[in-house]
């Protein structure tokens, strides 16, 4: 097995006042030739947005973006007509495809919003845009490996243009999963908070692991609540 941790301190940081983000890849003005992308996983940006503050409309191509939403809510607007207000255990997945702008705004007047922007590159380029999102709620993710966005759209997850599953699960602490990813696959766990040992590895919020030749995983958490993300990549 071959097992990289990226610590949640060592990822690039940047605050704008209205945005504090961390970057586990290269991205914008954090440039780290070591940590460019993992597989067709390209961006995990861990993102706060201050009360009545957002993204303004701009532009995306070729990407297949996916925002989870951890705390608050963020509301979404795109070219192809989509308006919709994404709130805290729901998964958006956005195609930009050949081409889609869009802004993502904090419609709160006191609450920050806390979300993950996740980008993985698409199986090839020029797909016809696309927009989706889905509310996966707390108990469809506890103690177990709740299926959200694949390829094919099946057990009810979201879909993307890049064989790719991601599952996202919640455990309290002394709780236990284990979970199989497909065979010679590659594997990312990425904590959203908590605290989680994968296979004898101990992770902390905002750490992230990468996995080779690994097939079975072994999770468990020493904090209530502990919620991650795992990816399953070609």
């Amino acid at each position: 097995m071959s097992a990289k941790v990226r610590k949640a301190q060592e990822r690039g940081h940047a605050n704008h006042g209205w945005l504090d983000s961390f970057h586990t890849f290269s991205f914008a003005d954090f440039y780290d030739p070591a940590h460019m992308s993992f597989s067709a996983l390209r961006v995990i940006n861990e993102d706060r947005v201050s009360a009545g503050q957002g993204f303004g409309t701009h532009g995306h191509r070729d990407m297949e973006i996916i925002s989870y939403v951890v705390e608050g809510a963020l509301e979404h607007k795109d070219s192809i007509g989509t308006g919709s207000v994404i709130n805290a255990g729901d998964v958006q997945v956005m195609s930009a495809g050949s081409g889609i702008r869009h802004s993502e705004f904090n419609p709160s007047a006191k609450d920050g919003v806390h979300f993950l922007q996740i980008w993985i590159m698409p199986d090839t380029t020029n797909h016809t845009p696309r927009y989706d999102q889905k509310t996966f709620v707390a108990d469809a993710k506890k103690g177990r490996a709740r299926l959200v966005v694949s390829d094919d759209g099946r057990d009810g997850s979201l879909m993307i243009h890049q064989d790719a599953d991601l599952y996202a699960s919640l455990l309290d602490a002394g709780a236990n999963l284990q979970h199989e990813l497909r065979q010679g696959r590659r594997g990312w766990v990425q904590i959203v908070r908590g605290a989680l040992e994968v296979n004898g590895i101990k992770l902390e919020s905002g750490d992230g692991l990468a996995l080779e030749n690994e097939t079975l995983l072994t999770l468990s958490a020493s904090k209530d609540k502990t919620e991650f993300l795992i990816f399953d990549l070609p």
